[in-house]
């Protein structure tokens, strides 16, 4: 099965630019404090001129709130704080009139304990749903199942009354898992996801989709030999202190994915993209998109933790590029759940907060896959930190204060920094408070300025369209080094246009960086048409400024 249609040309989401939307922090609409899809409307024109292709939404289902939409008590409708599904209709409609297609997030794995699924299952052990979700005796001591942990923190178990039995949650007690070992489960997600593409949207952000199957004889994770690196486990929890080989990533989760390969093939021109949180995630995205018949494409934290230099960017990218075969990624370096990139990565000593943020943003745009972009990103918004009576993630304000909630990368947009809150709001308050040091940083104000981060990100944008190689090549690495990430992207197309090899190259050190190229990459003149600090080309040697990058044909 291709990716390609039936001329050949790869599908639009190949390479596309994506742009997250955390609803309820991206425009109020109705003056009470919270982002709706109403406001999303109005800031459509925004996108457009941006340059991104696609929306990510994320959840705007009924929920009790719990984890601000990831505990989904109606899959089918619209939660009211949100609007109305009339409401996203004309969001959709608004989307594909501005040129942007629509993704929506979908919460398979887990749902509310409101759902009335779960309310059903836990009225007896013989209703009609009893075994839709993940139950299991105690021990003969009365202690959980086994050694499964969540991670949120504590047990992934949770002692429920009404059936005397354990039942999984593998992120809040609020969210209990699903049990996809019953077929009756999965044909009604799949109902889920034909009603919204019924609806006009052009695919799904699936969550924590690796989560979905666990082991069915219930077996304990062994220990690790020494914690893993994943940034999406918080080293002030043990969750990493295990490897993951039963409670999820488990090869019955192939067949889920070719169901939903299967349904997105009966709407053409939709995609899906895989969240991906496993002890090997390079590995496990190869293995969820290969061959064409499961996901399209789908994303990892390996680049949403502390680390940025150099070395560690090859070595992500070369352990993908050697598995993934002709899978595809979608590269983050931001969402909501982490720590800004302004913050997570600062900036080299000496260097410029705007440049080091071009230039990251540059190398996310060139790397191969699909870049998705979170909201304020292309503003330079850091991290807030907030007081703890101003916290609303459940996490956060668990693991204070040792870990930083995740309400710091969630505070509102900023549009106009002379308006109330930002011209997010026009109500009295917000639900997460505006931070004063963005109102300066607000798009309106950066619109305006021709030298602003906001500007260089469109003109970014603009560039990369016109080098199809960085949308569909290849990617060649080039020998590592302490300062620069060098590769080369390569089209085989017999298409002059499309058929040139491009040398990619950033110095991510504040210092001038002199990297020699192998005998094998002949560089012609160098591209100036970038606005990135001005490089040389001598000889074999590329000599780059800091954190400047160099761009050639060869």
């Amino acid at each position: 099965m291709s990716d390609s249609n039936a001329a050949g040309t790869p599908p639009w989401w190949r390479g596309g630019v994506i742009y997250q939307i955390y609803p309820r922090s991206f425009q109020d609409s109705n003056a009470d404090g919270i982002g709706d899809l109403r406001g999303a409307i109005v800031r459509l024109p925004y996108l457009a001129d941006l340059g991104v292709e696609a929306i990510w939404l994320s959840p705007f289902f009924k929920s009790p709130m719990k984890d601000f939409g990831y505990d989904v008590s109606d899959y089918r409708d619209v939660d009211p704080i949100f609007g109305t599904l009339e409401d996203f209709d004309a969001l959709v409609a608004a989307a594909h009139d501005h040129g942007l297609k629509m993704l929506i997030d979908q919460v398979m794995s887990h749902c509310s304990d409101r759902h009335p699924w779960f309310v059903e299952s836990r009225a007896s052990r013989d209703n009609p749903r009893a075994d839709w979700f993940v139950w299991a005796d105690a021990k003969p001591d009365g202690t959980p199942p086994n050694n499964w942990l969540s991670v949120f923190g504590g047990s992934a178990w949770e002692w429920d009354t009404r059936r005397g039995q354990y039942y999984l949650h593998n992120f809040l007690v609020e969210q209990p898992d699903l049990n996809f070992h019953n077929p009756a489960v999965l044909e009604a997600t799949l109902a889920n996801l034909r009603f919204w593409l019924d609806r006009g949207v052009d695919g799904f952000r699936l969550d924590a989709v690796n989560f979905c199957f666990h082991d069915a004889l219930l077996r304990d994770n062994p220990p690790h030999a020494e914690p893993a690196y994943n940034p999406a486990h918080n080293a002030a929890t043990p969750y990493a202190w295990q490897r993951h080989v039963y409670d999820k990533s488990r090869p019955d989760n192939l067949g889920l994915l070719r169901r939903i390969r299967q349904l997105l093939n009966q709407y053409p021109g939709t995609t899906a993209i895989g969240e991906i949180s496993d002890d090997d995630s390079l590995l496990r995205i190869a293995e969820y998109t290969s061959g064409g018949d499961k996901l399209p494409m789908a994303y990892s934290f390996d680049l949403l933790g502390p680390r940025c230099d150099a070395r560690f960017l090859h070595s992500v990218i070369e352990r993908f590029e050697a598995a993934v075969g002709d899978g595809w990624a979608c590269w983050a370096l931001s969402n909501h759940d982490v720590p800004r990139t302004a913050t997570r990565w600062p900036a080299p000593a000496g260097v410029a907060t705007e440049a080091w943020l071009h230039l990251i943003f540059t190398l996310e745009l060139c790397m191969r896959g699909s870049p998705c972009l979170y909201q304020g990103e292309e503003l330079g918004l850091s991290e807030v930190t907030l007081p703890f009576e101003a916290l609303q993630d459940p996490f956060g304000i668990r693991m204070w204060p040792e870990v930083h909630s995740r309400d710091g990368c969630r505070t509102p947009m900023v549009w106009d920094g002379a308006r109330p809150h930002g011209g997010f709001s026009d109500g009295p308050r917000t639900w997460l408070p505006v931070a004063p040091e963005h109102l300066a940083r607000a798009a309106q104000a950066q619109q305006a300025d021709p030298a602003s981060l906001l500007n260089r990100y469109r003109n970014t944008l603009a560039w990369r369209r016109s080098h199809p190689v960085l949308r569909h090549g290849t990617m060649e690495l080039l020998p590592a080094d302490d300062a620069v990430l060098a590769f080369v992207r390569r089209n085989s197309d017999s298409d002059p246009e499309r058929g040139r090899a491009l040398l990619c190259a950033f110095n991510l050190s504040s210092r001038t960086a002199h990297y020699t190229l192998p005998a094998t990459c002949r560089a012609a003149a160098l591209d100036v048409a970038h606005p990135l600090p001005a490089s040389a080309l001598s000889g074999q040697t590329l000599v780059l400024p800091p954190c400047g990058a160099a761009f050639a044909t060869i």
